[in-house]
């Protein structure tokens, strides 16, 4: 019985394997899943501090306004748009739309813009709101 070889990925046979955007896609999908899922403990959180008393909802907020607590906040909001978006581009793989290798990188493209796009929007409208303009 005569073995035949496996085939070996890109990268281990030495070659520089480059990413396409369909698995970029799929694997930011994965993490801003989970990205989300964990920033829901600091909205629990911060609902918490807010039902608790005055001293733990400054104490919240003031980890919320600091550097890192607004940054992580806009990645959140970054997250929450592309996982939006690119969530409604598997609906409509789920009904039958888009399974062209052109089609999935215009809409691999859209919802990478797109997202970016509403989340610079949403922090503007946010800033604005608040009289900072």
């Amino acid at each position: 019985m005569a073995s035949h070889p496996r085939p070996t990925s890109p990268y281990m046979l030495g070659q520089v394997y480059r990413v396409q955007l369909t698995s970029f896609a799929s694997f930011l999908h994965r993490v801003t899943g989970v990205f989300l899922a964990l920033g829901i403990f600091a909205l629990v959180y911060w609902l918490a501090a807010a039902a608790t008393s005055g001293e733990a909802f400054d104490q919240a907020q003031a980890i919320a306004g600091s550097i890192i607590g607004r940054t992580a906040l806009f990645l959140w909001t970054g997250a929450f748009f592309y996982h939006l978006l690119n969530g409604i581009r598997h609906l409509a793989w789920d009904a039958g739309w888009g399974f062209s290798l052109p089609a999935a990188y215009r809409t691999g493209w859209s919802v990478l813009i797109g997202s970016g796009v509403l989340t610079l929007v949403a922090w503007a409208l946010g800033y604005w709101a608040r009289g900072n303009v």
